[in-house]
């Protein structure tokens, strides 16, 4: 029972927010009966609501719970005030911070207007990790057994092991010249916790051209260093 509920709600995790219940049937691959008896139950309880359009969505309720998951809750509290720094130091740019989950990146922050070049996924947006430049630090600083079974699953992405020794290298990514099919153009660094991992990289979407996002790395890395040593004192407690 709980997992045909949940595979109801995972039908939301694609680009279409809003489904009809043939849509969720087809993507849970359950019975049009069933779906619409589940669907039910998650409305009563708010994590489904019921757009005027008729089409079902994610509920308040489902979001507030979510909201409260403890490691990105301490994450976006910590990188907050210096994500709205960096907003401000780039004059106004889109600004984002991201985690990997499996072979996607997740949204759990973004400040400002989506930009022109596809950058306007929901805080909770995912992504397939070499399509952004948060995605590229984070498979950088993964680790091999990771990094490896991405290079496995995504065999076209012809390059992307070098171009991931080279944001390891440097510290950074600009991916002007790698956004991959239906990426964004951005500039990113990593962020790590109190034992020194990657848990998470900051970026900036400038909608510029290669020579503007490398103009914007240096105060992207100056960031994820601060929001790291932000998020150390905060885990041991200082």
């Amino acid at each position: 029972m709980a997992g045909r509920v949940l595979s109801v709600l995972d039908a939301f995790a694609g680009e279409r927010r809003r489904l009809t219940l043939t849509d969720i049937s087809r993507r849970t691959g359950m019975p049009l009966a069933t779906t619409h008896r589940l669907v039910g139950e998650l409305l009563s309880w708010g994590a489904l609501e019921r757009h005027r359009n008729g089409r079902y969505e994610i509920g308040l309720h489902l979001w507030a719970v979510a909201a409260m998951a403890p490691r990105w809750l301490e994450l976006r509290d910590v990188a907050m005030p210096f994500l709205l720094g960096l907003y401000r130091k780039t004059g106004r740019q889109q600004v984002r911070l991201a985690v990997l989950d499996g072979m996607e990146t997740v949204l759990v922050e973004r400040i400002g207007a989506p930009d022109t070049g596809g950058a306007g996924e929901p805080v909770g947006g995912r992504r397939p990790a070499h399509t952004t430049g948060d995605g590229l630090v984070l498979l950088a600083y993964a680790g091999s057994t990771v990094r490896e079974r991405y290079l496995v699953h995504h065999a076209p992405a012809t390059g992307l092991r070098h171009v991931l020794a080279e944001v390891e290298g440097a510290g950074f990514a600009v991916n002007g010249r790698w956004p991959g099919p239906g990426g964004t153009v951005s500039a990113a660094a990593p962020v790590r916790d109190a034992t020194g991992e990657v848990v998470a990289a900051v970026s900036v979407v400038p909608g510029t051209s290669e020579a503007g996002q490398c103009a914007l790395a240096p105060v992207v890395m100056a960031t994820g260093r601060t929001i790291s040593r932000a998020l150390s004192r905060r885990q041991n407690g200082a």
